[in-house]
């Protein structure tokens, strides 16, 4: 058994997929890319991914793209593999249907918003110091359309109703978690599950540094109790130990200033 992981900073896709390898105590192979210099749209990447985006997982080289995907996946292909306190996806039938509620809420309506005040606050300083003609030619290379355009939107800016309604739907989903978190200890019930990981990695680990205007000390106090857990743990905290080169005046945005 072979298992190697295209990643990036241990934040977001990258942090999502790396916790589970962590959790499972899965050996992997670490493969770092780049992505301040592109290398995710190089071709000796697209040809591992013709999407262009990480992470991927490559198990004997069968290649797993998309992160709920990937973890989905490891559950499948390693199912004895698991942490001491339990299967990162519910055996019981209703409680893995929780879990994939609260992915598919993730995934829809918590991710692309969160990464829009990212993109906005950090990719675009990155793409705002490229020149013209080097810029337009990246963009040639990004494979998929919706990237190109948001790539060119970060180097020009957001507008401010976009970023408007990505906080309204962030706001809206904290307080839904919080919610969440007055009825049963984890997001999906009482057992830590993939729908924890992914709100963490993209929302629950970053919100009060990216949005100190939502007091989320005061308004989401079992959420960052929640999150504190989440931090405890010996497999999250291993991955975000991940290597980093988000340049250090950066690394705000990122949610794990180090």
């Amino acid at each position: 058994m072979a298992l190697t992981y295209y990643h990036a900073e241990p934040v977001a896709n990258s942090l999502k997929s790396m916790i589970p390898l962590k959790e499972k105590g899965l050996g992997y192979t670490s493969r770092y890319v780049d992505l301040h210099k592109f290398e995710q749209h190089q071709p000796w990447f697209t040809a591992i991914n013709p999407e262009g985006q990480v992470p991927v997982l490559d198990h004997d080289g069968t290649i797993i793209t998309h992160t709920t995907v990937i973890n989905e996946y490891l559950e499948d292909a390693f199912p004895d593999a698991q942490p001491a306190d339990g299967p990162l996806r519910p055996r019981d039938p209703v409680d893995a249907a929780r879990m994939r509620y609260w992915n598919k809420f993730v995934d829809e309506h918590v991710m692309n918003h969160v990464s829009m005040h990212g993109w906005h606050r950090m990719v675009g300083i990155i793409a705002r110091n490229i020149e013209n003609g080097e810029f337009e030619k990246l963009l040639e290379n990004i494979p998929l359309p919706d990237q190109r355009k948001k790539w060119a939107t970060a180097r020009s800016g957001f507008s401010e109703s976009d970023l408007a309604h990505a906080l309204d739907k962030i706001t809206y989903a904290v307080d839904k978690v919080e919610r969440q978190l007055g009825e049963t200890a984890w997001l999906a019930g009482d057992s830590y599950t993939l729908a924890d990981i992914n709100f963490y990695a993209h929302c629950g680990m970053m919100v009060e540094r990216m949005f100190p205007e939502l007091d989320i000390a005061v308004r989401a106090p079992r959420l960052v109790a929640w999150r504190d857990r989440m931090t405890a743990r010996p497999a999250v905290a291993a991955a975000l130990a991940g290597e980093d080169r988000t340049a250090p005046g950066l690394r705000t945005w990122t949610g794990h200033a180090r």
